[in-house]
């Protein structure tokens, strides 16, 4: 057994036996990376893909027995906007956080009817502490440094709006509200919505370098 996931697994079972159960498991670590697909490392590339994607599967891995066990409790995979709008020079965070979708999809079907929910959350931008540690060119440093900057919202206001909405039985929780309408023009059109997202893109680059310069 992969050892990150006994870990992880003893830590789910301490917290479990000391509090009586388990009733939610929030799976939130992630770090970011940008660049084109061939302009990012092979070593970027494992990186987010070990704490983005396969930081969810242990946690996942490690609390399902225990939640099977009592019938109840919630899982709520921390995904991304970027995991439906796929921004150009973004492939392996876009990648992973499609990847969590995904597994909560899958979770979704594989637990019906065992008393546990999934829910998973596509939030957009706000403040937090992602680009501490965000390998990327210095053009999407500043881009994502913008648009986190001008978001106006922060992880406490994201926190309360995320856990009422799966505590609500949300499936999937769309936050803040104007990325709702992102989300559904991806489904309804999504030839235009791959286009619109491409021609943004540029702009704000655009006025990233020149708030750089």
């Amino acid at each position: 057994m992969n050892s990150l996931l006994i870990v992880v697994a003893l830590s789910v079972a301490q917290f479990a036996h000391s509090h009586g159960g388990l009733d939610l498991l929030v799976n939130n670590a992630g770090v970011a990376v940008a660049g084109s697909l061939e302009a990012t490392p092979v070593e970027d590339w494992r990186w987010i893909v070990d704490v983005n994607l396969l930081g969810v599967v242990w946690g996942c891995r490690a609390a399902l027995p225990l939640l099977r066990r009592q019938g109840s409790g919630l899982i709520l995979n921390i995904a991304s906007a970027a995991g439906f709008a796929a921004a150009p020079s973004m492939s392996a965070y876009n990648a992973t956080k499609a990847a969590v979708i995904a597994l909560s999809e899958t979770l979704v079907g594989e637990l019906y009817g065992s008393g546990v929910q999934v829910s998973v959350a596509m939030p957009g931008f706000f403040q937090t502490h992602l680009l501490d540690r965000l390998r990327a060119p210095p053009e999407e440093r500043a881009l994502a440094q913008r648009l986190m900057g001008a978001s106006g919202h922060d992880a406490d206001e994201a926190a309360e709006a995320l856990l009422l909405a799966a505590t609500a039985g949300e499936t999937y929780i769309v936050w803040p509200p104007p990325y709702r309408m992102a989300w559904g023009l991806k489904r309804w059109f999504p030839r235009w919505f791959l286009k619109r997202v491409r021609a943004v893109r540029g702009v704000q680059l655009g006025k990233a370098d020149r708030s750089r310069g």
